[in-house]
């Protein structure tokens, strides 16, 4: 049995999708865990999930991409379960897709603020501390389009790909602080932000819940057992319908 005593997490975007799975999944292991979001309902929401399956969980609304809001999820975690030790940086949006010489300027900020700013934030802000006590564990959750280049796929597919960058970067940098660094890119997943997508068979595709335990595995490994470069998981079978 996968057992997280003692660990406190947090997992931002833990409102929905990939990020409550984890965050669920983390807290059934017996982690305390902190999840922020931008929606308080959802995060409300899920807290009650945990809560009554016996987990503890700290609720923050806070948007990623706002240095300030980042400093006050970390403090809370601090106060709240008196210690850190993984970041599940999950937090992400996506927009409609557009070439490049068309692509809106407002939307390719939103997406890069929250997509990549926000997960260079959280980790600058909590890797002093996991750096103090010579372990800890940081998951940037990314996507398979970040290691493939789909046209039209704008500011989202290359925010992924820079995301893969910064977790490459994060593990040469702290690995000798005893700081593992994994980047997972997901295939298709069923969520919130995928589940009306026309021609999507929902039967073919990844659930949360297959990003949580692979997410499970990188994190309990033996300290010394690094797993990279980004991990790639997809499905066997094609998730389009006529694919």
């Amino acid at each position: 049995m996968i057992n997280l005593e003692g660990k406190v997490a947090i997992v931002t975007g833990g409102g929905s999708g990939i990020g409550e799975g984890i965050a669920v999944a983390l807290a059934a292991a017996g982690a305390r865990v902190t999840i922020c979001g931008r929606r308080e309902a959802s995060l409300a929401r899920v807290a009650v999930t945990i809560r009554a399956a016996g987990g503890q969980v700290h609720a923050v609304a806070a948007d990623v991409s706002q240095e300030s809001d980042v400093v006050r999820v970390v403090g809370e975690t601090l106060n709240t379960f008196g210690g850190l030790n993984i970041l599940i940086n999950n937090a992400a949006i996506d927009a409609p897709d557009a070439p490049i010489h068309e692509y809106p300027v407002a939307a390719w900020d939103e997406v890069m603020a929250i997509n990549l700013r926000g997960p260079f934030l959280m980790a600058r802000e909590c890797l002093p501390i996991l750096r103090r006590q010579g372990e800890g564990h940081i998951i940037n959750i990314s996507s398979e389009a970040g290691l493939e280049v789909y046209a039209e796929s704008g500011a989202y597919l290359v925010s992924k790909f820079a995301l893969n960058a910064l977790g490459e970067l994060l593990q040469v940098e702290n690995q000798e602080a005893g700081i593992r660094v994994n980047t997972i890119c997901p295939g298709m997943v069923v969520t919130e932000m995928s589940q009306d997508v026309p021609g999507l068979a929902h039967e073919r595709c990844l659930y949360p819940a297959d990003i949580a335990d692979l997410a499970l595995f990188l994190l309990t490994r033996r300290p010394n057992v690094k797993i990279g470069r980004p991990v790639l998981i997809q499905t066997m079978l094609n998730p389009w319908v006529g694919g």
